[in-house]
């Protein structure tokens, strides 16, 4: 009869050793295993489902039904998919870079040492806090109704008024104009650029003869461009995902001029109960999403200062 090597209160204490071991090497594991739990039960799984789900035709009601990729030929197919994809693409190439030129202006002029300037300062960021709450999207939709304070401003000053969330073309600026209105935290990012740049950059220019423009184009913008760029990619792809503005001022309307992707995306799930398109079209947005993100990182080289010797063309 074979004897063990070691009696078991040796085996004991041996594997009571290794598993010690493997804690202490591991034990980086043990710091981020709450935030891992959660990203595997609240986003990795979820998005798993809902790739599965935009392969068929999932409803609460009818069951599930595989399709296919029907729901992926009927996205570039549909002429209303197509126009609100259009629409959320026109939102975000006219809100986005509105909203960086804000931002940077009021950053240089902000930049400057002057009694007073952190309340101007704190004035400027409140936008960035309140524009994305449902609040503020209230209170625009009441600003820009056909009697509310913008019209009765221009009434006062004998300027005709208009009614801005009935006509098309209107209501996605009122839109627009909320979003840039929230100028608030690229600025304080640019202009901590700004205040980081040194003194002997902007005298060496003076020397050569250049203007405050002439220094600003072209010794301090290019240098802060790593900011401004991300704040760029960062606008974008917020810009693609907006839903808050559109469906509380406007509810896609007048006409669906302002229904963007976002808000498709849920009436197809929540009003037209077709949870297998509306799967599909979450990751439509994602991909584009991921693919404007995906532009900006292969475009950087071309617009980004380089620290080593060459400017971004």
């Amino acid at each position: 009869m074979l004897r063990p090597e070691h009696p078991p209160e040796e085996n004991d204490m041996l594997n009571q050793n290794r598993s010690a071991g493997f804690l202490r090497r591991n034990r980086h594991l043990l710091y981020i295993m709450p935030w891992l739990i959660g990203f595997l039960i609240f986003q990795a799984a979820p998005m798993l489902y809902s790739l599965i789900c935009g392969f068929t035709d999932f409803s609460l009601f009818r069951g599930v039904t595989q399709t296919g990729v029907m729901n992926y030929t009927r996205i570039f197919t549909d002429s209303e998919t197509l126009r609100s994809i259009g629409l959320t693409l026109k939102f975000a190439f006219l809100s986005v870079p509105l909203k960086i030129c804000a931002a940077l202006l009021c950053a240089a002029l902000l930049a400057k040492q002057l009694r007073g300037i952190r309340i101007f300062r704190t004035l400027y960021y409140l936008p960035s806090i309140l524009g994305g709450s449902v609040a503020a999207s209230v209170l625009w939709k009441a600003m820009f109704r056909d009697h509310g304070v913008v019209n009765a401003m221009l009434s006062a000053l004998h300027l005709p008024v208009h009614s801005w969330l009935a006509e098309p073309h209107s209501a996605m600026w009122v839109i627009i104009l909320l979003r840039v209105w929230e100028f608030g935290s690229p600025m304080l990012m640019l202009l901590a650029a700004l205040q980081q740049i040194p003194q002997e950059y902007s005298d060496a220019a003076a020397l050569d003869g250049a203007g405050k423009l002439r220094t600003f184009f072209s010794v301090k913008l290019p240098m802060i461009s790593p900011v401004l760029y991300y704040n760029l990619m960062l606008g974008f792809c917020a810009a693609m995902q907006e839903f808050n503005a559109p469906f509380v001022i406007t509810e896609g309307g007048p006409r669906g001029a302002t229904t963007l992707f976002s808000l498709l995306l849920y009436r197809s799930a929540f009003t037209a109960n077709e949870m297998g398109y509306a799967c599909a079209m979450a990751w439509v947005l994602f991909l584009l999403s991921a693919s404007v993100s995906a532009g900006f990182m292969l475009l950087r080289r071309r617009f980004v200062y380089d620290p080593d010797g060459e400017a971004a063309a």
